[in-house]
């Protein structure tokens, strides 16, 4: 653990982590379950010889990707040695699953936080709108094989941006006793083809989000583009403040944790 009596003798550090989510139980440690923190703690403890501490910039749920997570640690220049960031960024690569890659390892200001130093946080929703069930996308994105009318989802979206109570868009438990209010910045449609597989991709970029928002948001859009509801009906949602007003989740499998960013710029492109 770290000595809170000597901490003025430790360096901040962060990873850039990505990470395929299908064989992790989320991103958070817990017992007897394969996590990315599990993994990139028990690396750390291997190579410091004592538990690291780490912090995310966002946590995600079992079966969600990240493309460029961040974590932040604290070790001290005696630990670090004659070890240079590079090799510390390989040395982490050879320890975790294989699932997980770090693509660098950056020192930080002393009490960095990959968490709240955040100011945005954005995710990337991916669905494949093939006929046919995708191949190269299998893994990372919802199927959906019939015409979605991103027009409309586009319009429903406007209600959900700015600053209001997401409480119809998270996992009820985890709302119990805790704010609920976040912001949310941007929404936005895109059209992409990945390797010859066409994606409607949702871009959702807010200041922080709770349990299982985006995939809920995600899912009452998705209601619109079939056709299921009217594009006003998400704005009658967002005020019902009530998880069963909402939309399903979408699977986990479709979501990416793609950026964050500090005093306004992105962190990792």
């Amino acid at each position: 653990m770290l000595d809170m009596d000597n901490v003025k003798n430790y360096m901040t550090h962060s990873l850039a982590v990505a990470y395929n989510g299908k064989p992790f139980s989320g991103f958070a440690r817990q017992p007897g379950q394969l996590t990315v923190q599990g993994e990139l703690e028990h690396a750390l403890e291997l190579l410091f010889r004592r538990e690291v501490e780490t912090t995310c910039a966002g946590r995600t749920d079992a079966g969600v990707h990240a493309r460029a997570q961040v974590v932040s640690f604290d070790i001290s220049p005696d630990e670090l040695r004659d070890r240079t960031l590079e090799s510390l960024a390989r040395s982490m690569n050879a320890l975790t699953h294989e699932a997980i890659v770090v693509r660098s390892v950056d020192e930080r200001e002393l009490g960095f936080s990959a968490r709240f130093d955040a100011t945005e946080r954005e995710y990337r929703y991916f669905i494949c709108v093939e006929p046919a069930p995708p191949i190269f996308l299998r893994d990372f994105s919802w199927h959906i094989p019939k015409p979605l009318d991103v027009e409309a989802m586009r319009e429903a979206s406007r209600a959900l941006i700015g600053e209001h109570d997401f409480k119809s868009f998270c996992m009820a438990a985890s709302a119990v006793g805790k704010p609920t209010c976040r912001n949310v910045h941007e929404i936005s449609f895109a059209q992409e083809e990945v390797m010859g597989e066409r994606a409607v991709v949702i871009t959702v970029k807010g200041n922080a989000f709770l349990h299982s928002m985006v995939r809920t948001i995600v899912g009452t859009l998705v209601m619109v583009g079939r056709g299921q509801r009217k594009p006003e009906w998400v704005a009658d949602v967002l005020q019902a403040c009530d998880r069963c007003a909402a939309g399903e989740n979408a699977p986990a499998a479709g979501l990416v944790f793609w950026n964050v960013s500090y005093d306004g710029v992105r962190d990792h492109i």
